[in-house]
């Protein structure tokens, strides 16, 4: 919003989401609204863009084109077609990659080694229409998903801008998506973040820190109540049944990880630090007294 002001462009209607206790928006909280009220645009503040006083007053402001970022639901065609120039999408993925939801999270999850962020024309797939602009920025061995939202956040307004300039130039051949390498993603869940100790030690590790504050952390149970770990490395190989509490490693505690942990081959997920269900955050080597028991994923 500040980069779209700061240009060349005159900025003549916002429409945004109420203000959300969402912990993506916990992250960077700065109201779009009350940026737009202080430059004296007019503001329509909507959890979905289907109404018909919203339709008139977009037709009333006459836009050459709208640009859309973190719209949280399905934007209709008669909206995004309006404008002369059609709609330019913001999106926080590498298209065709990671479309749709929670594109960050997934792609630590996935052991990606790039995230960024995609400026494209809509139509009436989801994040599926032409790229005009696309950045990068590698993900480091120990990046959290709040990290990656932090440096691709600084990407979204040279995107958009840069966008903008190439549409008003009048350049309309854009890159089309290649579909077959294109993925989809839903909205995540609680069930999103149970450990499930199948997984492999690299694909929890990551998990981890995908799950990072202010996003609700990873969690497992022992003994029957709700364990989150909030902080896990790799540990060398142990063998036997994945879930196992087994030893005390790299400062903290070795849990046997992955479906075949029972040929020794695999490595476990060493946890470092823990919160209880009582809200108690502790190093996992002051909450494990000892060795032995399991980690599950149901109470």
């Amino acid at each position: 919003m500040q980069a779209l002001l700061d240009s060349e462009h005159d900025v003549v209607l916002v429409v945004t989401h109420p203000k959300s206790e969402h912990a993506y928006e916990k992250i960077w909280s700065d109201s779009v609204a009350d940026l737009a009220q202080e430059h004296g645009v007019p503001v329509l503040i909507r959890n979905r863009p289907d109404d018909e006083e919203l339709f008139m007053r977009l037709k009333e402001a006459d836009p050459d084109i709208i640009v859309a970022n973190n719209w949280r639901t399905w934007i209709p065609p008669r909206i995004f077609g309006l404008p002369r120039h059609g709609t330019l999408n913001v999106h926080d993925s590498l298209l065709p990659k990671y479309a749709g939801f929670s594109p960050l999270i997934w792609a630590l999850i996935n052991g990606e080694p790039e995230v960024g962020v995609t400026a494209h024309m809509m139509d009436d797939e989801l994040d599926a229409g032409d790229i005009v602009v696309q950045h990068a920025v590698p993900v480091g061995p120990r990046d959290t998903a709040t990290d990656l939202f932090h440096r691709t956040v600084d990407l979204i307004a040279p995107v958009t801008t840069e966008a903008l300039a190439l549409i008003a130039s009048g350049r309309t051949d854009f890159t089309k998506q290649d579909r077959s390498q294109a993925s989809f993603f839903h909205k995540r869940s609680a069930e999103d973040i149970r450990i499930d100790w199948n997984w492999p030690a690299d694909d929890l590790e990551r998990l981890v820190r995908a799950q990072s504050a202010p996003y609700p952390s990873a969690f497992t149970f022992h003994k029957g109540k709700r364990l989150e770990i909030l902080a896990a490395v790799v540990s060398q190989g142990y063998g036997g049944t994945p879930g196992r509490i087994f030893y005390r490693e790299s400062g903290g505690v070795v849990i046997v990880a992955g479906a075949d942990a029972r040929t020794g081959r695999n490595h476990g997920l060493a946890i470092t630090r823990v919160r209880t269900e009582d809200g108690d955050e502790m190093a996992a080597t002051d909450y494990f007294t000892s060795m032995g028991g399991y980690l599950t994923s149901r109470p």
